[in-house]
């Protein structure tokens, strides 16, 4: 189960961009839940220039199976010419977390 559950990361320049992004995978079921961290400051070059910015980070939980998906939606609601997307394999946890993981990213069928 542990191998199943990957968290995947992105940061963005805007707190409301953040809840949105974090918002729009969970209900969409992307991602049992997404944490945003603290702003912090990011130190990068860009475009031939070091370049210093405030960002939030989003961390999904997923599965590997929704991974896909995840990252084509977040590509595609994300501002940024080229998104950070970091992807952390879950090596161990607990079984009923896993498993909650798993439950809340499985696809529902209309009603």
């Amino acid at each position: 189960m542990a191998s199943d559950v990957v968290i995947a990361q992105t940061t963005i320049d805007n707190e409301e961009k953040a809840q949105a992004l974090a918002n729009g995978a969970v209900g969409k079921r992307l991602a049992a839940c997404a944490h945003i961290d603290q702003p912090f400051t990011a130190v990068y070059r860009w475009k031939g220039a070091i370049e210093t910015a405030r960002e939030w980070r989003i961390s999904y939980k997923t599965t590997t199976e929704r991974l896909p998906e995840l990252e084509a939606w977040v590509s595609r609601n994300h501002g940024y010419e080229v998104p950070e997307w970091i992807t952390l394999p879950v090596t161990g946890g607990s079984a009923a977390y896993l498993a909650w993981v798993a439950e809340e990213t499985t696809p529902q069928s209309p009603e």
